[in-house]
């Protein structure tokens, strides 16, 4: 796990300069930050550099010479900083436009603790972040509607967007190809090689179908089981998928560690504070800001039996899911009509769509039968 951060700047005249750390106390001696410098130096390009120094390990994150910072990131000796490459381009997405606005100290808590988590995070968790960044969603909504785009494009407009911003296109693409939302590859008569949409993402607000399906057997009172259905219904009847919304819970809950620890928990049963409290051995350290964001979110609500005792109870569980992008073939073909796109790349566009749909099916057969053994034994 790191046990800390520095923020570093190189200034051609004074050399190594601090800009921040954390916690506070975090310091590396600058014989070490001379050589973490020589190494990006050598590159001269935006990425990652890991070193042992004594009985730590460090991984630094270069944003490039335009800005020329650097994340550093404290590991311990067993940890691989390679694991941490693409979080720290993103965490200097936020670090960067917030060097000369005084709130550094202030953002550097919450960031170091996202890093913190980041190899432990659940897939749902990094479908989560994946969508959390802006960059992403930008490539993401053009490939719905292109389907294909170049790469060297991407790279130009991305830096139209984000003029007063950095971004590592190179960083940013390998991760979407990880985690399986784009494939690049290319097409025959063109010089850049070209990026196509795999798999889209689904994210909305789901009943939590577990809980309304029986909320006596999951720990509620017989006698509140109307008023939670009630309110459930209630919640839905008026709800809207809308972006701003996904968002703020993805923030605020999906990607908060202790929200998370919360969230598992009201997935599973209605619980009492004293179900919660218990978290605190998970790292729930302030449960009511916990319960607040919740509230906040409208994703709780509380009821009281005749003897006083309150339950927390889940009125909307969130639900995020890659998905088939069906909706390619209508773009392909009127790419094809207008003659939008080279039809090369349409063609190559229709065998990534085969070969991930197969793919899909493969995967779901291999799924259903594990299920399977698993409910046998």
């Amino acid at each position: 796990m790191p046990t800390g951060m520095v923020i570093m700047h190189w200034d051609e005249r004074i050399g190594v300069e601090i800009l921040g750390a954390y916690p506070k106390e975090t310091q590396i001696q600058e014989k070490t930050l001379m050589q973490l410098y020589s190494q990006h130096e050598f590159t001269g390009e935006a990425g990652l550099v890991s070193i042992t120094a004594g009985a730590i390990n460090l991984a630094s994150y270069y944003t490039g010479p335009d800005s020329a910072v650097y994340i550093i990131l404290l590991l311990t000796a067993e940890e691989d900083g390679d694991v941490y490459e693409e979080i720290l381009a993103e965490t200097s997405r936020q670090i960067i436009p917030n060097l000369d606005s005084g709130n550094l100290d202030a953002l550097l808590p919450p960031l170091f603790q996202r890093l913190s988590v980041y190899p432990t995070l659940t897939d749902e968790q990094r479908m989560c972040m994946d969508y959390n960044s802006e960059v992403k969603r930008l490539i993401i909504q053009r490939l719905r509607d292109e389907a294909a785009v170049s790469k060297s494009e991407i790279a130009i407009w991305l830096k139209d967007q984000y003029r007063e911003g950095f971004v590592d296109v190179e960083n940013i693409l390998t991760g979407m190809v990880k985690s399986g939302l784009v494939k690049i590859a290319s097409v025959k008569g063109l010089s850049s090689d070209m990026v196509f949409l795999a798999q889209g993402l689904m994210i909305l607000r789901i009943p939590p179908k577990e809980l309304i399906k029986d909320p006596v057997d999951r720990h509620l009172p017989e006698s509140l089981k109307n008023d939670y259905l009630k309110e459930v219904r209630s919640f839905f009847e008026a709800y809207k998928p809308n972006d701003k919304d996904n968002l703020k819970i993805i923030d605020e809950i999906m990607l908060d560690p202790q929200c998370y620890e919360v969230l598992k928990l009201l997935r599973e049963a209605m619980v009492t504070r004293n179900d919660l409290e218990k978290l605190r051995k998970k790292g729930v350290e302030d449960l009511d800001l916990v319960l607040r964001k919740f509230w906040e979110n409208k994703m709780i609500a509380v009821f009281q039996d005749d003897k006083g005792n309150e339950y927390y109870s889940l009125i909307s569980d969130f639900f995020i899911q890659k998905y088939f992008p069906l909706h390619l073939l209508d773009t392909i073909r009127k790419q094809y009509r207008t003659k939008a796109q080279n039809a090369n790349v349409l063609i190559k566009a229709l065998d990534l769509m085969k070969e991930e749909f197969y793919l899909m099916q493969k995967a779901k057969v291999i799924e259903k039968k594990s299920k399977s053994a698993a409910e046998a034994v």
